[in-house]
């Protein structure tokens, strides 16, 4: 039997480990990055264009590379890292594996300028498909730029699957953002199309969040600190009030690298337990510090997985740091609900040793001491004698001829008592009734119709607004008061994006600028307390998945308000609410499904409850 099994040329190899570690430019951004921060740079430069399919580019200050270590850098499992297996359990740096530059120039256009501080001349090497195209001295500063070109050009199926421009810029931002927070002593800037995104000073851990996700984080941010002997946890929670329906602003750092932990996040989510509701993300930047030897990052090729010794251990502690914060600034509530603040007792009081109180006695008091005679007292006013009781009666005898005079004034002598609103006609029967607040039951011929109360709603309010937004505009409620909110820079970009859609639907802009917003006229068919959370929840469902421009943007923004400001299950309505909805639905040109394609209403047939008894 001929021999079968051959090896892979390296080319194909680097394709096939590109496969896991880049999956997206997203996937290049955060390797790249990570390397600068390796080479000890103090300032990063990123700059993508076209969501970074056409151009990822990040220049460092760091130490640079020499000739050699520039070319040995693109072939595989070549590092300066690691030397040896045992060097796997004291990791230091972020890459180790040796795999990124070889697996990103397997699928790119790669252009490398580099140079170390002790050289005169640096290197300008020119990758295409993991062949070296040229490799030239160049002037070029101290440090590294590299730039990705043309993404997955030799892998036409991996490009096709990339999603549109703007999901794509927000995962980068996402792999942006944990390599910032993780390292505040670094500069960082960051470019798109030409435009300034972020440009984020050296600063501290606080001042790096707020930098970040605008200046109103500061005000919500709790401070978290606490030391052991296997764990050091420094950082930020947010305040309960501050929590969303949707996770954004959940950051785990383990030695400063981003990992993702569905354990640590239920020891924060049970840390505020009784402070929020159950659908609601609680929000944190919390810095684990280990011994590197009590963890293993080797398992997953995004290095964003990391297995602990004493999982049990780090969780309790974790939880109940968190809880001790929120006690210390006062966030958790106590019982004693009249219970008088002035007599707590500070935190820091706790470490203070006792002192004897000082006593201070008068020594000249005396209280058998005479005390000198006042003399007449001069009032500057004068005091005048109350009237006498007679004068209580003065002019009462012509107030009362005067009214005796009024013979000829007609007063309504029967008593009114008929009713605003005819209630002579009891009503015959309820025809609709409520099912636990959730569920609309109406009888029907053959049997019974039961609605979804709020995917009904749903549908109505989605045909109003695709309306609104795509025929006719909607009418306005002025605020007496306009409302002012506040959001991050990427969360204003989007809903400048999509403000005219909003003003379609009612809502009235007078100013946005500078992280603010203020609105001065909201549709009628929402509470000015829900607007928040209307667009908060926007924000996050067009980050989810933004569509291109046109129709499909208009769909998804009408879904995702009819979802916002549909009638929540609980809520419970009268018999003309109910009524009114259903005449609404029926109205609709879609009455049986859902805008997300879910049945809205089911009918049930006397044949099918007789079989129910049988």
């Amino acid at each position: 039997m001929a021999d079968i099994i051959q090896l892979l040329p390296d080319h194909v190899a680097n394709q096939i480990a590109a496969g896991e570690v880049v999956q997206r430019p997203a996937s290049v951004v955060k390797e790249l990055l990570e390397n600068a921060i390796d080479a000890k740079a103090t300032s990063v430069t990123l700059v993508i264009k076209d969501a970074g399919k056409t151009l990822v580019q990040v220049t460092d200050n760091g130490i640079g590379m020499s000739v050699t270590d520039a070319r040995l850098s693109f072939e595989r499992h070549a590092t300066s890292k690691i030397k040896s297996a045992e060097d796997l359990f004291n990791l230091h740096t972020k890459g180790f594996r040796g795999e990124a530059l070889a697996s990103i120039a397997a699928i790119a256009h790669v252009e490398l300028k580099t140079k170390t501080e002790d050289s005169e001349i640096g290197t300008h090497l020119t990758i295409e498909g993991s062949k070296v195209i040229s490799q030239d001295p160049a002037v070029v500063p101290k440090g590294t730029t590299i730039s990705v070109k043309n993404l997955f050009y030799n892998i036409p199926a991996r490009r096709n699957f990339l999603k549109s421009n703007p999901v794509e810029t927000r995962h980068i931002i996402d792999e942006f953002h944990r390599v910032a927070l993780a390292h505040p002593n670094v500069a960082f800037q960051m470019l798109h199309n030409g435009s300034d995104v972020f440009n984020l000073p050296s600063s501290n851990s606080r001042q790096r969040i707020v930098n970040i996700f605008g200046s109103k984080t500061n005000e919500k941010l709790v401070p978290v600190s606490e030391e052991t002997e296997i764990l050091k946890i420094e950082g930020f929670v947010l305040k309960p009030e501050f929590g969303k329906k949707s996770r954004g602003e959940q950051f785990f750092f383990v030695n400063d690298r981003f990992i993702k932990s569905s354990y640590l996040h239920h020891a924060v989510a049970s840390a505020f337990e009784g402070l929020m509701k159950n659908d609601i993300h609680p929000g944190y930047f919390l810095f684990l510090e280990v011994d590197p030897h009590s963890i293993d990052i080797n398992i997953h090729p995004t290095k964003t997985e990391i297995k602990f010794d004493d999982e049990h251990s780090i969780y309790a502690m974790l939880r109940a740091t968190i809880k001790h914060s929120l006690g210390q600034f006062n966030i958790a509530p106590v019982l004693d609900f009249e219970r008088d603040k002035g007599f707590d007792t500070p935190y820091d009081y706790s470490k203070k040793q006792p002192t004897a109180p000082s006593i201070e006695v008068d020594r000249d008091f005396n209280p058998f001491k005479e005390k000198p005679k006042q003399g007449n007292i001069n009032f500057p006013f004068k005091r005048e004698q109350p009237a006498s009781w007679e004068s209580l009666y003065v002019g009462l005898k012509d107030e009362s001829s005067a009214v005796s005079n009024l013979g000829d004034i007609e007063f309504e002598s029967e008593e009114v008592t008929g009713s605003l609103f005819d209630t002579s006609e009891a009503e015959t029967g309820q025809t609709t009734f409520q099912l636990q607040n959730k569920y609309i039951v109406s009888p029907l011929k053959n049997g019974m119709m039961i609605i979804h109360q709020n995917l009904a709603h749903q549908r109505i309010l989605y045909e109003e607004l695709l309306k609104n937004i795509t025929v006719k505009e909607a009418v306005s409620q002025q605020l007496l008061f306009p409302l002012q909110l506040h959001f991050s820079k990427p969360d204003l970009e989007i809903i400048e994006k999509i403000r005219e859609q909003l003003e379609h639907t009612g809502f009235i802009f007078s100013e946005l600028k500078d992280e603010t917003i203020e609105i001065s006229g909201i549709p009628v068919l929402i509470l000015e307390s829900h607007v928040v959370n209307l667009l908060n929840q926007l924000v996050h469902d067009i980050k989810e998945e933004v569509p291109d421009t046109g129709f499909s943007q208009n769909d998804m923004l009408a879904k995702s308000m009819a979802a916002s400001m549909a009638i929540k299950t609980g809520v419970s309505l009268n018999k003309e609410e109910r009524e009114h909805l259903i005449n609404q639905l029926f109205a609709c040109k879609e009455p049986t499904v859902s805008p997300t394609n879910k049945p809205v209403f089911t009918a049930l047939d006397v044949s099918d409850l007789d079989k129910k008894f049988m």
